[in-house]
Formats: structure tokens, sequence, C-alpha cells
């Protein structure tokens, strides 16, 4: 089990990149966490699973989803986090 700390750069604000990213998310299966805008045009967040999923969920985040462009995605490894349930969009 492994938990990431992600920031998508490029463009991904207005371009359902958040939505795409909760599909994707619970398409992968068993993987929780959150992703959110942020001041500064980027998306960031938080991803938790098996090592094999987090490795496909980056290179899902790397790819992106069309209308949206991605320019560089930055992870590092946090600390677990237990009792999430899901993977979800917040404010």
């Amino acid at each position: 089990m492994v938990r990431i700390q992600y920031q998508v750069f490029g463009k991904v604000q207005g371009v359902c990149f958040r939505a795409n990213t909760v599909d994707m998310a619970k398409s992968l299966g068993s993987i929780t966490g959150f992703v959110r805008n942020t001041q500064h045009n980027t998306v960031e967040g938080e991803a938790q699973g098996d090592n094999e999923k987090i490795s496909q969920f980056i290179k899902n985040l790397e790819k992106g989803y069309p209308p949206s462009r991605v320019d560089k995605v930055e992870t590092k490894e946090v600390d677990e986090k237990s009792g999430e349930t899901s993977f979800k969009q917040v404010k």
C-alpha cells in the first residue's frame, strides 16, 4: 500500500479534469483519496492504493483527458491514511 500527493500542471481547470480523475480512480478500483483545484490553476490531491494501481493512476494523470493538456505531474509519497473508503472531488 502506498499513498502519494500529486500536483498536475497545464490546462487542467475548466476542462472536467477533476471529474475525469474521479472516474479514472474508480475504474482502476481500490484507490482512495481526493482531487481538487488550486488557486494556481493546477489540480492537486492524494491517492492511496497498491503500488501497481498507483503507478497506473500516475500514468493516466500524465496522459490527461481531452480537452485538457498536461505539462507536468509532480508526485511524492506521503503517510498512508486509514479509514478512507472512496476517491472524491473536493473544493
